[in-house]
């Protein structure tokens, strides 16, 4: 699978597309709880609406849409299977522009004149604490995609919100060692002015701590930030061996950018941070090598339920899926699947559903949400970038490491339910 590229790897999965991307049942059947394949039955009544709120009009805005890819070929796969207890799925879509009020609002037009039942999706992490309050307030479950800030499973947890996305500690934790060994010790931060930025750079620092580096100096960026140029010459003058940029989205594209025309790898500057992904992989054609990066899934991954989602995408949307397709479909198959065992659509049952629950996360080792904080507990990895694909992906993976080793312990959390 790995050594495939994705042109040989569409014309060898098109001779199966269709019963891959549907798994192991053909079409218009399912598999009861029982374990039996029966004859699925077209959805009727009243649908299972699913309210997703991402920044679709932000620099986060091409990591959200393919929040939504994934979800959508999720919501496609359910109803094709008949829906969930004998309902379609209904996927609405909210932008929440990365603002906090935007969110909240999107939020509330989706509860109070949308009736959905369960929310997910956000990215910003202030948008999601907001959105996550409002959940709980009005009594509806928020599944949290794209937002890595530890507060949403430490500090400000509640009852209705559970984190699918690897918190900012995970990830730090698992790509530190590998940016020390590779690069050195002596580190210079850029960091977005935003609530992920602050995170990511606290949670940066103590894993980079833990292996002796030294943060030597640092500069602050506006949120969507397009020059870098300034940053760049200041990190440059500060003889690093070591960038971290603690920036996502299109700000992360154009600080590599902005890398990579200073020529600062033939200054011995290494470059990486907490995540990036495919989306952020793409873009970088430009460069050879763009430097060591945290990662929440790669196409790479050679497990049945990773390939049949694979196709899924291609299939539905003809590009490879990034890790925020991941996101959305792994999430909102969690969230269904939840119902689907609780037998209803009531909050506080499919809370208990999810609750402890160890499930497939596409991954090799174990996912399940921790019953005590909501975090989703799983493999998180360690990837090289590079400008082409190499196989499935723009990644050399380097590691791949246990969620249980990098997640914490309870008592190491202030999250009470």
């Amino acid at each position: 699978m790995g050594a495939l590229s994705r042109r040989q790897f569409l014309g060898l999965s098109a001779l199966a597309s269709g019963a891959l991307a549907l798994g192991q049942w053909p079409l218009g059947r399912f598999v009861t709880t029982s374990g039996f394949a029966t004859a699925a039955e077209a959805p009727k009544g009243d649908p299972i609406k699913i309210g997703i709120i991402d920044p679709l009009s932000s620099p986060y805005k091409t990591s959200s849409v393919h929040d939504v890819h994934g979800a959508t070929v999720a919501m496609d796969l359910f109803n094709k299977r008949g829906g969930v207890l004998g309902r379609p799925v209904t996927l609405l879509e909210a932008d929440d522009a990365s603002n906090p009020q935007t969110g909240v609002k999107a939020a509330t037009k989706l509860i109070k004149d949308d009736h959905v039942d369960f929310l997910m999706g956000t990215f910003n992490g202030e948008v999601a604490l907001a959105v996550s309050e409002l959940a709980r307030q009005e009594n509806k479950l928020l599944m949290v995609t794209g937002a890595h800030v530890p507060e949403l499973s430490g500090a400000r947890c509640n009852s209705h919100t559970f984190v699918f996305m690897p918190n900012a500690r995970m990830l730090s934790r698992t790509v530190a060692p590998h940016l020390v060994k590779a690069y050195g010790t002596k580190v210079f931060m850029i960091t977005a002015d935003t609530m992920d930025g602050r995170s990511a750079k606290q949670a940066m620092t103590e894993a980079l701590s833990a292996h002796s580096a030294e943060v030597i100096g640092e500069t602050v960026t506006p949120f969507g930030a397009t020059d870098f140029s300034a940053a760049l010459s200041e990190a440059k003058a500060a003889k690093p061996t070591l960038l971290v940029l603690n920036l996502y989205g299109w700000d992360l594209v154009n600080a590599l950018k902005a890398y990579t025309k200073l020529e600062l790898a033939k200054e011995k500057i290494g470059v990486g941070g907490m995540i990036g992904g495919e989306q952020i992989g793409r873009p970088l054609g430009y460069a050879n090598n763009a430097g060591i990066w945290g990662l929440i899934w790669d196409p790479k991954i050679n497990t049945e339920s990773s390939r049949r989602f694979i196709q899924g995408v291609i299939d539905k949307y003809n590009h490879t899926p990034t890790s925020r397709c991941y996101l959305g479909y792994a999430a909102l198959t969690q969230i269904l699947e939840a119902v689907r065992r609780a037998g209803t659509t009531d909050t506080g049952a499919v809370v208990k559903a999810l609750e402890g629950h160890e499930f497939d996360g596409l991954k090799e080792g174990r996912s399940f949400f921790r019953s005590w904080d909501h975090q989703h507990v799983q493999d998180v990895l360690v990837g090289q970038a590079y400008g082409k694909e190499l196989g499935l992906g723009h990644y050399q993976i380097l590691a791949t490491v246990a969620g249980d080793a990098v997640a914490g312990e309870r008592h190491q959390t202030a999250c009470v339910l």
